[in-house]
């Protein structure tokens, strides 16, 4: 029996909750987006390039917004992940 995007969601839910206890994360457009995509018969390995299109305009607009105000929009949080990662081609990962 296929599972429902609702039951798919739910599972995912559960999983980040497991994996990031306490950050309060959940499935976005992007979740039924990629069921939308897939449907329409587009390769698993172009959803990223399909999500980046659909967010080009924001990104440009975002771009527009710091060249209007002369300076740079930074956010309020600082990164303090891995740095100096080497890129490993998806087959070596």
């Amino acid at each position: 029996m296929p599972w429902s995007s609702h039951e798919v969601e739910r599972v995912g839910v559960q999983v980040l909750l497991d994996e990031k206890p306490g950050r309060n994360l959940n499935t976005n457009v992007e979740f039924y987006t990629a069921l939308l995509l897939r449907d329409v018969g587009l390769s698993g390995d172009l959803f990223s390039p399909a999500f980046g299109i659909g967010r080009t305009v924001g990104w440009t607009a975002h771009v527009m917004e710091l060249q209007a105000a002369g300076r740079l929009i930074r956010p309020q949080s600082e990164y303090i992940g891995p740095r100096g990662l080497k890129f490993k081609p998806v087959k070596e990962r």
